[in-house]
């Protein structure tokens, strides 16, 4: 007798340990997902980011290099060439934006990841090379910015 009494609390006893292992495993592994997933999350939108910014000063160039081929005599370069490839830049921008705002919770880095492309848009309709050189200024620290806010919400 005493020993099936032994045993019931053997059993009793046993049963709550397995189940607050059962718990605190449980809470570990759900803490290892949620810390993988922000982790993933993390990593994706600094490759968003990093894609962007990239994305951006290379069209940004090519548009440098398209003002120079539209405006110096003679042209470095057929600037209806340059033309192109700063049209297959801008798409590749584009692209790389519609990543960054995907991947954003933050409406107002999503809306200067969109301007900042814009700015860089508007280096093709500069007149003077002063208004030029001003504008690749503003542009380089309109990026330089953008990266700096980017970089808060990863």
């Amino acid at each position: 007798m005493e020993t099936i009494i032994a045993s019931g609390i053997a059993v009793l006893g046993t049963l709550p340990g397995s189940g607050i292992t059962l718990a605190f495993q449980q809470r570990t592994v759900d803490r290892g997902h949620q810390f993988t997933h922000r982790e993933k999350l993390r990593q994706e939108r600094l490759d968003a980011c990093s894609a962007y910014a990239g994305a951006l000063i290379n069209y940004r160039r090519c548009l440098v290099h398209l003002w120079f081929c539209e405006h110096e005599q003679p042209p470095p370069e057929d600037p209806d060439t340059v033309r192109i490839r700063a049209y297959d830049l801008r798409s590749g921008a584009q692209e790389a934006l519609f990543s960054v705002q995907m991947l954003t919770d933050s409406e107002s880095l999503s809306q200067a990841a969109e301007d900042v492309l814009a700015d860089v848009t508007a280096l093709s309709k500069v007149g003077s090379r002063t208004e030029l050189d001003d504008a690749r200024v503003r542009t380089r620290d309109d990026i330089s910015r953008l990266v700096r806010a980017a970089k808060q919400h990863l």
